[in-house]
């Protein structure tokens, strides 16, 4: 099987249903915003060496995945084939995950600085992303159906993001810089 397929060489491209969409269309902007996050997942993931937070985020990766085939469907159609469900219980994993990584951090009294550390600020370029990938679905759900779940799976998943930077930055030593504003 060929990859390149040249339907798309017109700037249009189908939505799992066939439907014919342009690839600036709100429904491919979102997908595809979740499509960069789930590489980044994968570039934080690289940088780390604590099993249980790569095993965490291989299931994101996978959830990602999950929201994108949601995201890349036509939501008037039904696919032929059976495709993953987002469940209530991968937002509870996520909170249950903010709020163990949360009792181990020194409490925050300002804002921090993204950086420090690469691993930390991987995990803060797809804390932004993620927050991306929000706005792009809340957008498409202002017009087409997009499943509740999505929305907060991804706001949850940024909390996770922001927090497990904390918790990197801890795990190497690195420091979390303050934001001072100049006033």
């Amino acid at each position: 099987m060929k990859v390149y397929t040249k339907t798309g060489d017109k700037g249009k491209t189908s939505l799992i249903g066939g439907t014919r969409v342009a690839k600036n269309n709100a429904r491919i902007e979102a997908y595809g915003t979740v499509d960069e996050l789930n590489s980044w997942i994968g570039m934080v993931r690289d940088h780390l060496d604590v099993e249980p937070w790569i095993a965490l985020l291989i299931e994101v990766q996978d959830r990602l995945f999950t929201i994108g085939s949601s995201l890349a469907t036509d939501p008037n159609k039904s696919p032929r084939t059976k495709l993953p469900d987002l469940l209530e219980s991968d937002v509870e994993r996520l909170e249950n995950e903010i709020d163990t990584l949360n009792d181990t951090l020194p409490e925050m009294k300002s804002f921090i600085l993204p950086g420090g550390h690469p691993a930390v600020s991987n995990c803060h370029v797809a804390r932004t992303i993620c927050r991306r990938a929000e706005r792009r679905t809340i957008e498409l759900g202002e017009n087409e159906f997009v499943a509740p779940l999505v929305q907060q799976y991804l706001n949850r998943l940024s909390d996770y993001l922001f927090v497990l930077a904390r918790a990197v930055s801890q795990h190497y030593q690195a420091n979390e810089t303050p934001w001072k504003p100049r006033v």
